[in-house]
This record gives C-alpha cells, sequence and structure tokens, in this order.
C-alpha cells in the first residue's frame, strides 16, 4: 500500500439523515478523498448536501427495516451485526466516524483503520443513567439488557481501531475511560466564514442549541429570571414548553429560527450563554467567529474553545447562582473582549486547519503502519 496514497478509502458514518456537525466532518474527510466511498446504516439523500451525494453511498441491513429513515436509532441493538457484514476487504485506508455505532467494522489485516470519535455513545456510557430516567417504563425494561451487551461490543469493538482521534481533549478523556485507548485531539471544522462582526452590539445575550436536558438552558433562564437583564433563546426541543412556563417576560424564547436569524443575533447579542456540558461545541466558535464573547460553563469542550478572561468567562458550579457571579463579573470587564482577538481564535478552528491537521495524521499514521522491510545481507 502507499504510504501516503491509498489506493482505495472507504468513510464509515453512523448515519445521514440531516446535516450536523458530525457530517460536516463527514464533508471535510469527502474533499481530502473525493473517490472514497461512503458506507452508513440509513440515509436520507433530501437531507443530505451535494458534496456528500457525490459519492457512492452503501447502506447496512438497517435500511432495509421499517421506516428506517425515522426509527434507525430503535435498531441500535442490531447495528453491531449490521456493520460486521459489511464487506470491506477492498479498501486499503478505513475511517469511521463514530457518535453512533460505525467503528466496529471488519478490516483487512493489513488496512488501516482511523475512528473520528465525535463522542462514545453518552447513552451506554456516562450519561446512561440520565437517558434511562428520561425513557418511559417499557423503553428502561428493554434498555437494560441490550445496553449491557452493546457495552461489551462497543469495548470490543475499540480493538479493531488503530488510530483513534477525538475532536476535544474531553472527548479524549473519555475514549481513555471507556475504551483505554489514547486519541490525537484534532478539532472538528468550523464555518467561520459564514459570520462576520459588526460594531452594533444590542443590549440582550443570547443562547443557541438543542433544548435538551444536557444542554441545561433552565439554568440561563432561571439566572436571567434573577438579573432581570434580556435573553433571547433559539432552539427547539422537549424542554420548548417547560422553559417558556419558567421564563419570566426579560427572557424571550424563539424556539427554531432560520440561520439567518441566528447570524444576526451572534453579531448583535452582549455574549453569548453556553451552560451545558458538550463533547466539542461549535455554537461558541460561531459566536466568536462573529466578535462575540461567551459565557460557557467550564467544563467539557468548552474548555478548548473558551479562554477564560480572553474570549469569554468561565463559571465553575453548573448553577444559576455560579452563572449570575459571571455575568456580573463579565459586565465589568466587557471592554477586556475585543472582536479582533475573537475572530482571529475562531479563524483557528477553520475547515482548512483540520483538513490540514488531519490530511498530516492520517499520512503520518499510514506511515508508520507500512510493514518496514528487512534488508536483503
Amino acid at each position: 500500500m502507499p504510504q501516503s496514497k491509498p489506493q482505495r478509502v472507504a468513510l464509515v458514518h453512523y448515519w445521514l439523515v440531516g446535516m450536523r456537525g458530525g457530517e460536516k466532518v463527514l464533508e471535510a474527510l469527502c474533499e481530502l478523498y473525493p473517490d472514497a466511498d461512503i458506507y452508513t446504516h440509513v440515509y436520507d439523500p433530501k437531507k443530505l448536501s451535494e458534496r456528500l451525494l457525490k459519492h457512492r453511498i452503501f447502506t447496512t441491513f438497517i435500511a432495509k427495516l421499517p421506516n428506517a429513515k425515522n426509527w434507525y436509532q430503535k435498531y441500535l441493538p442490531l447495528m453491531p451485526l449490521a456493520l460486521e457484514q459489511l464487506d470491506l476487504s477492498a479498501y486499503d485506508l478505513i475511517i469511521s466516524s463514530e457518535s453512533g455505532p460505525a467503528k466496529g467494522v471488519i478490516t483487512r489485516p493489513d488496512a488501516v483503520h482511523i475512528c473520528y470519535c465525535h463522542t462514545p455513545m453518552r447513552y451506554l456510557w456516562d450519561m446512561y443513567p440520565s437517558y434511562l430516567r428520561s425513557s418511559g417504563r417499557v423503553t428502561r425494561w428493554l434498555m437494560r439488557p441490550f445496553a449491557h451487551y452493546l457495552r461489551f461490543w462497543d469495548f470490543a469493538s475499540a480493538a479493531r481501531v488503530d488510530y483513534f482521534i477525538a475532536n476535544s481533549s474531553y472527548v479524549a478523556a473519555r475514549i481513555k475511560k471507556c475504551y483505554r485507548r489514547s486519541a490525537e485531539v484534532i478539532f472538528p471544522p468550523v464555518a467561520v466564514e459564514d459570520f462576520s462582526a459588526t460594531e452594533e452590539t444590542g443590549d440582550y445575550y443570547l443562547m443557541v442549541g438543542q433544548l435538551v436536558n444536557y444542554k441545561r438552558a433552565e439554568i440561563a433562564v432561571e439566572a436571567f429570571n434573577r438579573l432581570g437583564k434580556r435573553l433571547v433563546v433559539i432552539g427547539e426541543g422537549e424542554q420548548l414548553t417547560q422553559l417558556q412556563n419558567l421564563a419570566a417576560s426579560n427572557v424571550e424564547i424563539l424556539g427554531w429560527q432560520p440561520f439567518s436569524e441566528i447570524r444576526h443575533h451572534y453579531r448583535h447579542c452582549k455574549a453569548l450563554i453556553f451552560p451545558g456540558i458538550e463533547d466539542f461545541g461549535i455554537v461558541p466558535l460561531e459566536a466568536m467567529a462573529s466578535g462575540t464573547p461567551v459565557i460557557a460553563f467550564g467544563q467539557g469542550g468548552a474548555l478548548d474553545t473558551v479562554i477564560d478572561g480572553v474570549t469569554g468567562k468561565l463559571f465553575h458550579e453548573q448553577t444559576a447562582e455560579s452563572l449570575c457571579q459571571a455575568i456580573d463579573a463579565f459586565e465589568q470587564d466587557t471592554n477586556v473582549f475585543k472582536k479582533e482577538t475573537l475572530i482571529d481564535w475562531a479563524n483557528k478552528f477553520s475547515r482548512e486547519n483540520f483538513k490540514s491537521a488531519i490530511k498530516t495524521f492520517i499520512d503520518s499514521s499510514i506511515l508508520e503502519s507500512t510493514p518496514k522491510r528487512i534488508p536483503k545481507p
């Protein structure tokens, strides 16, 4: 196998039913390997970018099951078996994109398998108790034995990977904990070129993201209820009604908004509020690319993206009181945060920087894996 130009490349992605952060990573990999084939459990061509649709896309037998495009997560217990039925023997380089089951494919002994891990499956590992509590009685009854089996498989399948890449230091630590494997940290691509700054700053703060439990949007709403300052919340999800009922008159819950509206608010808010623990978190960097500082909870991916006192403020207890204190401290130091500094920092996470870093890592991994010939005497 050539050292830097594999003959055939396969990209394995968990499922393709939208264009979120994981799919943006896949897009960048497609740009690096324009002839690569894509393997996934299920895909919806109506929800994919033209870049991805230029590639040949193959699915596992999950795609043939009833209503797979909508019910794919219900078929999770079958996905290990489905992955192991894929024939990847023709490929020299396999790059799996892991958040759901993807890395468990079986490859040739001389092929190189690199896993870009967005996160070990949360619902199997550290967030399993939370998912269990929030599930219905029947789901809980089924989830316990299936999760037990999937956890064993997930750990075992990590041994099939030659090299792990994590999308943040936080995820690298989780890979070490769950799989007992080390991982190179390469931050995912952020479309920083889609954002720009303005000198006109409004009198409100902003929160953007899915309104689900682990994002902890209720902390932001409770904090601004106390402070009486304006907060705009953009997003939809299971917490939407709860937050609307919780919010005081100074807190606007806008629900889903188009990208143009989100970009407008990024540019004009005083700061972005980020109270959850994310594996990486692209939203803070989109705000910084718009010249806006971030007030974030100091755990998870935020520790890689928010520099305390330079690009934002960190608070260290996941409570409304701690967030209130951080907002007060931020308002005393508002002049410290320079738009140029914020934009320059966000640009380090660009798509081109991602492609350069991951290509360098892949090429060196291939070189390291190439058998060394013993010279003849």
